[in-house]
């Protein structure tokens, strides 16, 4: 979908997403809307026109009996079992030189409901003696009775995916298209139907298969869990599907440009859950960088008091090391810091972030406002908010996050100093909850 979107971009033409819904026994009704408005975000609002396959029924059924005329394709009453044989022996279906005007008679049967599902289905005319025998006399449309979530039983003989396509690229003015090298056969066969038809033949493009390892992205399995309460939905932070990346808050650019860079190329691929988000990572990172700003955030917070501390009111914090603007964080008597840093600089010398050195214990020591070269850690002040952090492992990271926070907008993406980059999930009164996006 980016590779496709990125190329259109590139050189000035129109992405057009199709819904491919013709097989009416597989088909989620939420996908309706969700996969326009997950492509749209994706390629970064690229998408010119959204077509739904189950909408343009009499186009297909228009070119099916095109071709069922001109006696390039034909109704087939062999079961699996007999064609299967004769696909083998290299010998035609015993319909296949019927006339065109009795074809068109079955055809009409098939529509009443007169053919029974099962009894017939359509087939193209190819050579019986291809060196590929998915490609002798492929079937083009079927008979399905199944209730479609969208169009209810208004159909019973949908296309099958290579006569929908054929006709859509046609229809729609495809010039181009990128897929994956699996199809490499149904680009042949969609070829033949163009050629019967004298239509252009679009230029075909193909992909290597991104194999990902320790990588679950089976769409029905997730589905399930999602069913079971496993996940909250589609944008569950453990997930990674395009949902969840948007919440968590990476970049459409980010996809785009780890797509681009892996280009047209049809040798495959083995892809690992941590050599993906690195890469990713790594694009979104640059993206973000210069514009998120930095606040603090203290996990696993535990209490300090300083003694013999300088009275300060508060302290300026930058918001961003290549910006002007500042917030002030105030100082009181009782700080938070991460237990993290407690225990590991217990008893040592340490500089709290913009305010002075302490020698760190629960009950810490003032030992200078100069800026040593010592280990600096965040804090602080008693005056906070709960805050939480979703981890894409499962886990929630508790802690609180200094009061400035409260200003932000659901969807800001930040950085927590020494944590990583987040964003603003869900704001309650007393608690804010991001979403992590990575280091």
């Amino acid at each position: 979908m980016n590779l496709n979107a990125e190329y259109a971009k590139k050189y000035g033409g129109k992405f057009i997403l199709r819904i491919e819904d013709t097989n009416p026994e597989n088909i989620q009704i939420d996908a309706y809307k969700m996969i326009p408005e997950d492509a749209k975000w994706a390629t970064n609002n690229r998408v010119s026109k959204v077509i739904v396959q189950s909408s343009r029924m009499n186009k297909y059924y228009k070119w099916a009996k095109e071709l069922l005329t001109r006696e390039h394709a034909y109704v087939c009453f062999c079961s699996p079992n007999k064609w299967q044989k004769l696909v083998a022996e290299g010998v035609g279906c015993p319909e296949r030189n019927v006339n065109g005007k009795t074809q068109l008679k079955f055809w009409k049967e098939m529509l009443s409901g007169k053919i029974k599902q099962g009894q017939a289905i359509v087939r193209l005319k190819t050579n019986m003696s291809d060196k590929n025998p998915a490609m002798r006399d492929f079937a083009i449309l079927r008979i399905n009775n199944s209730v479609h979530p969208k169009v209810g039983r208004k159909y019973r003989v949908w296309p099958l995916m290579n006569l929908a396509v054929a006709v859509d690229d046609h229809e729609l003015g495809i010039t181009h298209s990128i897929r994956g090298k699996d199809h490499r056969d149904n680009a042949k066969k969609q070829e033949i139907i163009q050629k019967y038809l004298g239509w252009n033949i679009p230029v075909a493009l193909f992909v290597g298969r991104i194999n990902f390892k320790d990588f679950n992205v089976s769409t029905t399995e997730t589905r399930k869990a999602i069913q079971k309460k496993k996940y909250s939905g589609w944008n569950d932070v453990r997930l990674p599907f395009l949902r969840a990346l948007k919440r968590r808050g990476y970049k459409p650019q980010a996809l785009a440009k780890f797509v681009t860079d892996m280009g047209i190329n049809e040798n495959d691929k083995t892809v690992s859950l941590d050599e993906f988000f690195e890469n990713l990572n790594s694009y979104n990172r640059a993206i973000i960088d210069k514009s998120a700003d930095r606040y603090w955030f203290i996990p696993e917070p535990v209490k300090i008091f300083v003694r013999n501390a300088p009275k300060i009111k508060n302290v300026k914090a930058k918001l961003h090391p290549d910006k002007d603007a500042t917030r002030l964080i105030n100082v009181t008597k009782t700080l938070y810091i991460p237990k993290n840093d407690l225990e590991k600089y217990k008893n040592i010398e340490v500089r709290l972030m913009h305010l002075y050195n302490v020698n760190l214990k629960t009950n810490a020591d003032f030992t200078s406002e100069e800026n040593k070269n010592v280990q600096k850690i965040q804090w602080l002040p008693s005056n906070n908010i709960r805050t939480e952090v979703l981890m894409p492992n499962g886990k929630i990271v508790k802690g609180l996050g200094e009061l400035h926070l409260k200003k932000l907008k659901l969807g800001k993406t930040i950085q927590f100093e020494r944590f990583g980059f987040v964003t603003l999930d869900k704001k309650e009164t007393n608690k804010l909850t991001f979403a992590f996006l990575h280091a």
